[in-house]
């Protein structure tokens, strides 16, 4: 905990200055957590600020501050998948909006866009980012939590509201997911690989 019980306590008495302490404590960690559950660095402190506002006007319904931090993650989490939706929903209403050529030559600017983005990211960067970018948000946002932000089995039941064998299920799937993904990665590599050295001969 970042905090004491007792500033908790105080908060969801409507303390403002105890309020602000606890934002303050954990403004960082949650951005941060936002920032590999989004994956938009520009959309951050918009989604952080809808979390702590949810924060402000439901602390009451807290049970016991001993469960504070994942209650604090589950909103986080909730956040970020509604965000994710509509966004989804925005790209998905502007292509109904655009003629089958100008979808074709949307998805053309696209990948030209994200070609020159990938030559300017760093050749080496986390394995971690690179696996987790290639499997579904809700896979994504599983392994975010247990493995780069640490969470227990005990602390992702509060989240999912699941038991914890369920929990050890979807983390097993999810995992296998993320390796599959690996191995296709690397099988693909190795076919331009092979191309291009087909291709000096």
């Amino acid at each position: 905990m970042l905090v004491d019980f007792d500033l908790i306590k105080r908060a969801q008495n409507g303390d403002a200055p105890a309020f602000n302490e606890v934002v303050l404590a954990y403004r960082k960690r949650i951005l941060g957590t936002i920032a590999r559950l989004i994956a938009r660095p520009d959309d951050v402190e918009d989604v952080g600020q809808e979390v702590f506002l949810r924060l402000y006007f439901s602390l009451d319904q807290l049970r016991s501050p001993e469960v504070f931090e994942p209650w604090l993650y589950r909103l986080t989490v909730n956040a970020a998948y509604d965000y994710l939706r509509k966004q989804r929903r925005r790209q998905e209403s502007r292509m109904a909006d655009l003629s089958e050529q100008q979808v074709m030559i949307a998805d053309a600017v696209a990948g030209s866009k994200l070609e020159h983005e990938d030559r300017r990211r760093q050749e080496v960067r986390e394995t971690v980012d690179a696996l987790l970018g290639a499997v579904s948000e809700e896979d994504r946002i599983l392994l975010t939590l247990k493995e780069v932000e640490g969470l227990s089995l005990k602390e992702l039941e509060v989240i999912y509201k699941v038991k914890e064998n369920a929990l050890k299920v979807r983390l097993f799937r999810a995992r296998q997911r993320v390796l599959k993904s690996l191995g296709e990665s690397a099988k693909g590599a190795v076919s331009r690989d092979a191309g291009k050295a087909g291709g000096l001969e």
